[in-house]
């Protein structure tokens, strides 16, 4: 059965600019899910890391994205409250932001999350690696 994916902030900069990273596995989850979903937060994510010089992107951050976005056609799931209020409620295994978010955004949603990051597994979310 496929199922719909949600990306992390690196899951998006891999797939857009070094999808081997990704195993033969999550490849092909990715190509095979109905709908594969991003938080929006990944996008202030990014331009955060650009402006900061943490980032080399062959073009503007916001241009970037809109394109990695809709050449991969990736959906956003809106930051509801209800994602915005279990963010802050999470236990404080991970602390970047973006990733709590994201978390967040997986449990309340219930989607698996295409991520490097193994410290999401301890907020019980299923991940690909």
């Amino acid at each position: 059965m496929t199922r719909s994916l949600l990306l992390d902030t690196c899951a998006i900069l891999w797939l857009a600019s070094d999808p081997d990273r990704f195993s033969p596995e999550v490849r092909s989850a990715i190509a095979d899910a109905p709908l594969v979903y991003f938080s929006p937060i990944s996008a202030w994510e990014i331009a955060l890391k650009a402006a900061l010089g943490r980032l080399a992107l062959p073009l503007p951050p916001r241009e970037w994205f809109s394109r990695a976005v809709r050449h991969h056609g990736l959906e956003p799931i809106p930051l509801r409250e209800e994602i915005l209020f279990r963010a802050t409620e999470l236990p404080w295994h991970h602390k970047d932001p973006a990733d709590r978010f994201i978390i967040a955004t997986a449990l309340v949603d219930r989607h698996p999350v295409v991520t490097g990051d193994d410290r999401f597994a301890a907020y019980g979310v299923e991940t690909l690696i």
